[in-house]
């Protein structure tokens, strides 16, 4: 089947950078607000056990990757970053499955990880910092290196079906 029925290449490249937005958005508001009060943030996690320097680089990733993949630059790192973030969060904070709101965090967690690793695997599309800092290499590079233009996972197109022979 082609692709372009599913979804019109022309709709790819903003789609890319919506999912990019929605997937950054909640770090990005998340790690502003534990960076804007670090002392609470800090004290709140020490509670919860995690010692002060390792809350602060959780800080530190939340607002820096939110801000990698917003843009997308460094995407795949960053998204895989956060996707690990995320399953560690599901994992050591929210197993208490008995209590619906810790059950549905836990499952937040889960699903945030699936799509940032989709991100990770396919990058961040060609309304991206990466694919622009690519292309400008690539013409800087001469025309030999245009393929680096190329999304890495590009999958060609079936020709079309014609009528019977």
């Amino acid at each position: 089947m082609n692709r372009d029925v599913l979804i019109p290449r022309a709709a790819r490249a903003p789609g890319a950078l919506v999912a990019r937005l929605l997937l950054s958005g909640l770090f990005l508001q998340e790690g502003a607000l534990l960076a804007a009060h670090p002392d609470a943030a800090l004290d709140a996690m020490g509670r919860l056990g995690v010692p002060h320097p390792l809350g602060a680089a959780a800080i530190a990733l939340q607002v820096g990757g939110g801000v990698a993949v917003a843009f997308g630059l460094g995407t795949r790192v960053a998204a895989g970053a956060l996707g690990l973030f995320c399953l560690a969060t599901a994992a050591l904070f929210h197993t208490r499955f008995a209590v619906r709101n810790e059950l549905l965090h836990f499952e937040k967690d889960l699903a945030l990880a699936g799509g940032l690793f989709l991100l990770a695997l396919h990058g961040g599309g060609a309304l991206s910092l990466d694919r622009l800092l690519r292309a400008r290499g690539a013409r800087a590079a001469g025309p030999r290196s245009a393929a680096a233009c190329e999304p890495t996972l590009a999958v060609p197109d079936p020709p079309p079906i014609t009528g019977s022979s």
